[in-house]
């Protein structure tokens, strides 16, 4: 019986896991006169983080936007908010920075092809984060 507890719960959390969801709790109920029930409480993935973004920040886009969001490529085109809103067709937001992270455009790569979404969402974040700080 305790083989099947086991084996049971692998295949929750695999299952789990499969789909990008958290497990908070697991719980399998084996009763003799009851057939296994398996339960989960899931619970969504937690949102972007502008320290998680940092770190992709740093590994994709120090390389041109190093030192306070500066543009070593195209002087003008740095990553304040003032250029930010003047230069993004959608204004300072996240989505609009994702948007340009996705796509890139003129000297700016196209990072979709080896960023997946969830980093891209993470790198936005930081860049609206820091741009309303002033990249203190």
């Amino acid at each position: 019986m305790e083989s099947y507890r086991v084996l049971l719960g692998l295949l929750g959390l695999l299952a789990v896991a499969g789909h990008g969801l958290f497990c908070n709790a697991f719980i399998l109920s084996v009763t003799p006169l009851a057939r296994p029930a398996l339960c989960l409480r899931l619970s969504a993935p937690p949102g972007p983080s502008a320290q998680t973004g940092a770190q992709f920040f740093s590994a994709n886009c120090a390389a041109c936007h190093a030192g306070g969001g500066h543009n070593a490529i195209v002087a003008d085109r740095t990553l304040e908010k003032t250029a930010i809103e003047k230069n993004l067709i959608s204004g300072f937001n996240e989505k609009a920075v994702e948007y340009q992270i996705t796509h890139g455009q003129n000297a700016m790569p196209v990072l979709a092809e080896r960023l997946s979404e969830a980093e891209i969402r993470m790198m936005a974040a930081y860049v609206i984060k820091s741009a309303s700080d002033g990249w203190d």
